[in-house]
């Protein structure tokens, strides 16, 4: 059992910055890769950027070179960098962990971000 808390979200104008962490807790070592999604009201759950165990991180081509995904092992909290914000970055921003021992992966109950005009 993985059990995942996403924190970090609010309200911030275009061009701001904010910094969600995601902390793990239960059989974290038995995750092999984390990652980030987002949900705008009436959209899909969209990939944001994923870190696998390893450090190796992709990222969704609307989010290259503004975000910036991280993972510490030491405190098992993966965390997401979020710059030069733009409207359309609004949503609600879900925490995700894949196991070694489950076929479908864990989430968190979200963190809402609002960036304003």
């Amino acid at each position: 059992q993985v059990r995942l808390v996403e924190s970090g979200g609010g309200l911030v104008q275009a061009g701001g910055s904010l910094k969600l962490s995601c902390a793990a807790s239960g059989s974290t070592n038995s995750i092999v890769a984390m990652a980030w999604y987002r949900q705008a009201p009436g959209n899909n759950r969209d990939l944001v950027a994923t870190i696998t165990s390893g450090s190796t991180a992709t990222y969704a081509d609307s989010v290259k070179g503004r975000f910036t995904i991280s993972r510490d092992g030491t405190e098992n909290t993966m965390y997401l960098q979020m710059n030069n914000l733009k409207p359309e970055d609004t949503a609600v921003y879900y925490c995700n962990a894949v196991t070694t021992f489950r076929a479908y992966p864990y989430w968190g109950r979200g963190t809402q971000v609002t960036v304003s005009s």
